[in-house]
């Protein structure tokens, strides 16, 4: 009896001890899924053609948001200090198939969260995206088409991410927070496709104000370094740039009153290769805004005016006007169905790749103009 009685209690004080341990860390699997359908106009004939325009009836996915699922854990270690992670991968909900080429493309990274700050390391998203993302309409609610020319401020983070990096974010320190990344290049010249970036912001009430600046040494050159996923076309023919250096900067502001927010933003971005090639430089403006008209239905609008300029072309510079507008309806807290138009209209430039107008994600226009209809449906889990 005795012997039953000690056997008991140890079980029971296991139990504890375990379910205790249990309490402390926790793990959990979430995701999105985006798709719908999508009409874009003015794209190549299957030939390839630029001369012969069609336009595009597709389903699609990704369309406001990249489907994605992941996990993410953390685990107290006391003293306000904890282990967390995360591990993201994007895939095409239409065929199954993973984005990137790689497990875990989007994010994955493990780190060490305190009262302070936070410092991780792996593969992450740098300042640029987390201060001025937040500002624009193609990092919160307008999503993938609404992204400036080409993404090359990736201000959605989808275009590329740093890898091998490791990052500090602050705490909240009333309303002002900052942050840096520093991405290795991991091979022995040191700054070979390596990256940085800084980034602050403030927030008190609905004002929301941000500022960034994001450099890449070597962008391309060096398939272990820092950003490896990045894509630029040569204007002269049209082959993939590598061993760019990218710099990245900008500043924006946004302020929600009662049921709207307003956003406006600037970011420029100038890529430089040999000296042969020259260098291009693009700045971008945004003005965006959004109303909930009912807790369940909201509109979205935003507008950008881009000028784009390089050094190794005599023609003038390209002038890109892109409007953009959406409705979304919730029908429950994680799923939403969306209707969206976004239409770019380019002047100036050469015939090139520019002046043809490119909305982000669609073929590029054989012409100076292009228009994007999508609907869709999105889940979050």
């Amino acid at each position: 009896m005795k012997k039953n009685l000690i056997v008991t209690a140890i079980a029971a004080l296991a139990a504890s001890f375990a379910g205790a341990a249990n309490a402390q860390s926790s793990v959990t699997l979430y995701g999105l899924i985006d798709a719908g359908f999508t009409y874009v106009n003015n794209v190549p004939a299957t030939d390839g053609s630029d001369s012969i325009k069609g336009s595009s009836f597709q389903m699609k996915g990704g369309n406001v948001q990249m489907s994605r699922w992941g996990v993410r854990g953390a685990e107290d270690l006391g003293g306000g200090m904890k282990a967390i992670f995360t591990l993201e991968n994007g895939f095409d909900v239409t065929n199954g198939t993973s984005i990137g080429g790689s497990g875990f493309g989007r994010q994955a990274f493990v780190g060490l969260s305190t009262n302070a700050g936070t410092v991780t390391l792996g593969r992450q998203t740098d300042s640029v995206t987390d201060y001025l993302g937040p500002l624009s309409a193609t990092g919160t609610w307008g999503g993938t088409y609404f992204a400036h020319p080409s993404n090359l401020d990736n201000l959605n983070g989808d275009d590329f991410r740093e890898n091998n990096s490791i990052k500090f974010q602050s705490a909240n320190y009333a309303g002002f927070s900052f942050s840096g990344l520093y991405g290795f290049s991991n091979v022995g010249n040191f700054a070979a496709n390596r990256a940085y970036s800084i980034g602050a912001g403030y927030a008190n009430a609905g004002l929301k104000l941000g500022l960034a600046y994001m450099q890449g040494n070597g962008v391309g050159g060096n398939a272990r370094g820092a950003i490896t996923d990045f894509v630029f076309l040569n204007n002269d023919d049209n082959q993939v740039a590598t061993d760019v250096r990218q710099r990245t900067f900008g500043a924006g502001a946004s302020y929600s009153i009662g049921a709207a927010t307003f956003g406006a933003l600037w970011t420029q971005t100038r890529l430089d290769r040999n000296s042969s090639d020259g260098s291009v430089i693009t700045n971008n403006y945004e003005v965006n805004g959004r109303y909930a008209l009912t807790p369940a239905l909201s509109l979205g609008a935003a507008y950008t005016y881009s000028r784009y300029r390089d050094s190794f072309s005599s023609d003038a510079a390209v002038h890109a006007h892109q409007f953009g507008v959406q409705t979304d309806y919730a029908l429950s807290k994680r799923t939403d169905i969306y209707a969206e138009g976004v239409v770019q209209i380019a002047s100036g430039g050469d015939e090139g790749v520019y002046p043809a107008a490119g909305i982000n994600a669609v073929p590029t226009s054989t012409s100076s103009r292009q228009v994007v209809v999508s609907t869709g449906i999105r889940h979050r889990f």
